[in-house]
């Protein structure tokens, strides 16, 4: 059996990191794309060799020669458009975040429960190698029993985001459910959720300080996993410099590595400092659409479901809680969207 893939919202991402991984997974390929500029989604379909596009969500989820939905959309439309597919019988992979916030997850894995389909979601470093080997060590007990895990993702504020009259999605908090903290940061707090298991405690606060956009571009969060590592978050996307850090303290040693950049992971200990050079690969998301292909197929599972999804949403909104009530009543005493 071939799984053939529709996909919905053929935008950046597909281009490189995902598109070229559903045609190239054994038992993989990719027949037909949508976008609602139908001028792109023909462009798309021509590049890469797709058979079929469309400009109309529910026409590529009736297709009967889609078995398969994959929802590379922004985060305000996963849920509708991943319902829809569910509800028409096609088992769903979907872009992260999971959407735009847990309420939204629970419909979601609602819908797959009642169709008794899979739903899959794009955290792709759960199956990249550069964190498998993190994993393997702290299994091996390279750092001893791990205890604290510190992260720190720093950037510049970028210039399209800076007095822009319009605002790319990805700073909209209808559209994106929150800022670059829900976009980028997403997928660190998945990556501790894969590594200690769920979040037992959290807390966080959160501020626009740079005033350029209405999300949050600044966020301290501090945690506990259901392993008793403790964790503090350090999130800043308006400062001097670019930081990318994730260090894991063991009573033994410690380990290193980057979240985003690609850079190796340090191991220290008594004995000295190992580093292990892992590269990426060339498309990115290949890894977990292989495990997203072999779950359909009864060959293998996929280690990023909605259920573990829907935990990572479900801590984002705790850290973000009071920033978004303070922006909705600031918005109710504006009487309408700032901004």
């Amino acid at each position: 059996m071939t799984a053939r893939w529709g996909i919905l919202g053929c935008g950046d991402v597909t281009e490189v990191k995902s598109g070229p991984a559903l045609q190239q997974a054994p038992g993989s390929a990719l027949v037909a794309v949508m976008r609602r500029d139908g001028r792109k989604a023909e462009d798309y379909a021509r590049r890469h060799g797709v058979p079929r596009w469309y400009d109309d969500a529910d026409a590529l989820i009736a297709d009967p020669e889609v078995d398969a939905v994959y929802v590379a959309t922004p985060p305000s439309s996963h849920a509708p458009l991943a319902i829809r597919a569910l509800q028409a019988g096609k088992p769903v992979y979907v872009e992260k975040p999971m959407a735009l916030d847990a309420a939204e997850c629970e419909a979601m894995l609602a819908a797959s429960r009642d169709a008794g389909l899979p739903l899959f979601v794009a955290y792709y470093r759960r199956a990249l190698p550069r964190f498998l080997k993190v994993r393997d060590l702290l299994q091996a007990g390279a750092i001893g029993t791990p205890r604290e895990v510190r992260v720190v993702l720093h950037r510049t504020l970028d210039a399209r985001y800076a007095g822009a009259d319009a605002l790319p999605w990805r700073v909209r908090p209808e559209v994106a459910g929150g800022g670059l903290f829900v976009d980028l940061g997403s997928h660190t707090l998945d990556l501790l959720d894969f590594l200690f298991g769920p979040v037992t405690e959290v807390a966080g606060t959160a501020r626009s300080v740079s005033g350029a956009y209405p999300a949050e571009d600044t966020v301290a969060a501090t945690l506990a996993f259901a392993n008793g590592v403790r964790g503090t978050g350090d999130w800043n996307f308006c400062s001097d410099a670019r930081r990318d850090l994730v260090e894991i303290t063991g009573e033994r040693g410690r380990l290193r590595f980057a979240s985003f950049d690609e850079v190796p992971v340090e191991l220290e200990t008594g004995a000295g400092r190992k580093r292990f050079e892992i590269a990426h690969p060339p498309h990115i998301q290949r890894p977990l659409i292989d495990t997203v292909v072999a779950a359909l197929r009864g060959e293998g599972e996929c280690p990023s479901t909605g259920v573990s999804a829907a935990r990572t949403s479900a801590v984002i909104d705790a850290i973000l809680r009071d920033f978004r009530n303070a922006a909705s009543a600031a918005e109710d005493q504006a009487g309408g969207p700032l901004r």
